[in-house]
């Protein structure tokens, strides 16, 4: 069992659906204040609305400076300080390389990359004044362990994160700032919606434990990411895919 992480706060990025809308709703479940962060202040505020506890909503675009400058203050005025940024702000649209414009990568590296950065830099006054601090970001199996038709700008942003995580660990290390990422695999959300029972039944094939992931397995991750028990761990990224990077090939599937 965890130790208690009532009373402490986190922010929440990407948090009004899919995995961070989620994570919001374990962290407020543990008794941890929620800031939770969408481009819609409507929709920020209907998550922390829904999710109980001490929760609140903020519209921010995180690619951009002043805007997490904007929700880290909104967070130390609201709450009195940030011990948990969960960096989870993130989209995935489809686009092969040949048809791929500038402006379609540029959007996802800013929007997935960018952010994390940006958020991360924006709560670091906040956190070494607490002496303490943990970050926690949402990666990808896609990009640093495996690829996909049509997400090479995905996966460039998602790995780009953890290269990012392990420069950031060893300079926050000083300060007892962690930085790790959990790394999902193919997760139940919103965006599966319309996809099809085919679309779903291919994906399930191809992954060991026959099934989806849901969005607790990895707000179970980020929980324990956050806490004090992980206090010795940083610039590690945690896979939770249900065994889907684990076969050499279709073959070994076939052989279970």
């Amino acid at each position: 069992m965890l130790t208690s992480l009532k009373g402490r706060t986190a922010i929440v990025t990407g948090g009004s659906r899919g995995i961070g809308k989620g994570i919001a709703a374990c962290f407020a479940r543990a008794g941890i204040k929620v800031l939770v962060v969408s481009r819609s202040q409507g929709e920020a505020e209907a998550v922390a609305a829904s999710i109980g506890g001490e929760a609140a909503g903020f519209a921010a675009d995180v690619s951009r400076g002043a805007d997490c400058e904007a929700m880290a203050a909104f967070a130390v005025e609201r709450f009195g300080g940030i011990d948990i940024l969960c960096a989870n702000a993130g989209i995935f649209p489809a686009a092969k390389i040949g048809e791929m414009t500038e402006t379609d990568f540029d959007h996802v590296l800013g929007t997935n990359l960018r952010s994390t950065f940006l958020s991360v830099k924006a709560v670091l006054r906040a956190m070494e004044a607490a002496g303490r601090g943990r970050i926690v970001i949402t990666s990808s199996i896609t990009g640093p362990i495996t690829g996909y038709p049509g997400w090479s700008h995905y996966g460039a942003s998602k790995a780009g994160q953890l290269g990012f995580m392990r420069t950031a660990a060893i300079e926050l290390a000083p300060k007892r700032i962690t930085v790790n990422a959990v790394m999902p695999g193919n997760i139940a959300t919103e965006g599966l919606d319309g996809m099809g029972a085919d679309y779903i039944g291919k994906m399930e094939s191809s992954i060991p434990m026959r099934r989806l992931g849901g969005v607790e397995d990895i707000a179970n991750a980020a929980l324990f990411f956050a806490s004090d028990e992980a206090a010795y761990i940083t610039g590690q990224g945690l896979v939770v895919d249900g065994g889907q990077i684990l076969p050499e090939s279709l073959g070994a599937l076939e052989a279970m």
